[in-house]
């Protein structure tokens, strides 16, 4: 079998104490999930920065080499890494296909939002969350899923450490269970608050809380609104009373700017990734810096 040989040279490496599984994820969100999992014995790199565009990046070949020495590729999926395609063609490695147990698509039984009607480009290629949406892991329960993955795709690569891996993915989810509790008291006296978001990056956060998202900025993601979307944007903002705006740290500045200010609503920068604000520096703190600002907002839009 191809997978054989590099299977069994990894398992015993680690089981004599060598060097530590190398990982390399397509985002710092997985790569903390991947870490908080793996402990001591994985080193994990993210491909793409917290503060950038997830759907637009540029590979660069010290990147490539770093996929080409992995162990391990997680995924986030779907369509949310045009870019991933493009450089696993490049590499040509057949261990990084489906199915391999070198590669993980962590979007494998997720449930998914806004899947119901697939959109495409006019020119037929996909678009982005053209089959869903695909920011799934700002949902904190869906980190559950998420880590259990990761779990089983290391215990395969490396079964001695089962064990180890399956007691890290315990601590994180107790963890996990009681900073839950403590958010949901936080936002639970702005359930059914409404808002406008600058994309479409927020329904599985917006879901778990109990917010309204009611329109986006950007209709089309990735695209930039016509004026004319705009003025009936704020205008239906203004009529209906929505005075919470959602953005992002890379969102059009002079867009939210505008929005805000002709609407009368809040706005608020919310922190998407890992490690896009010094105070994110993992996943538990990612929800703790987003759950305050959130829930100072909307006292504010009330």
């Amino acid at each position: 079998m191809l997978y054989a040989l590099p299977f069994l040279l990894l398992w015993i490496a680690v089981a004599w104490g060598a060097a530590p599984v190398s990982v390399v994820t397509t985002s710092t969100d997985l790569k903390a999930l991947a870490e908080a999992v793996g402990g001591e014995r994985v080193q994990v790199e993210s491909l793409a920065p917290p503060l950038h565009d997830p759907h637009a990046l540029e590979v660069k070949p010290g990147q490539l080499s770093k996929i080409k020495a992995a162990s391990l590729l997680v995924r986030i999926g779907l369509d949310h890494e045009p870019w991933l395609g493009r450089a696993l063609r490049t590499l040509s490695d057949h261990r990084f296909v489906r199915d391999s147990p070198h590669y993980l698509d962590t979007s494998k039984g997720i449930q998914l939002l806004q899947a119901e009607t697939p959109r495409v480009r006019a020119d037929k290629g996909a678009h982005v969350h053209g089959f869903g949406n695909t920011h799934y892991w700002l949902d904190p329960e869906n980190s559950k899923h998420i880590t259990a993955a990761i779990q089983e795709a290391l215990a395969r690569l490396v079964p001695g450490e089962h064990l180890y891996f399956e007691a890290n993915r315990k601590r994180f989810v107790d963890q996990l269970d009681k900073r839950l509790k403590i958010w949901l008291r936080t936002m639970a006296p702005h359930k059914g608050t409404r808002a406008v978001a600058v994309h479409e990056t927020w329904p599985y956060l917006a879901q778990r809380f109990g917010l309204v998202v009611v329109a986006v900025v950007e209709p089309t993601p990735g695209v930039p609104p016509s004026p004319s979307y705009l003025a009936s944007l704020i205008q239906k903002m203004r009529d209906s009373d929505i005075r919470l705006l959602i953005a992002e740290p890379y969102s059009n500045a002079s867009a939210v700017r505008q929005v805000a200010a002709q609407s009368g609503a809040t706005a608020i920068t919310l922190i998407p990734s890992v490690g896009g604000d010094p105070k994110a520096s993992d996943y538990l703190s990612l929800f703790d810096l987003n759950i305050k600002r959130l829930s100072s907002a909307a006292a504010m839009a009330r």
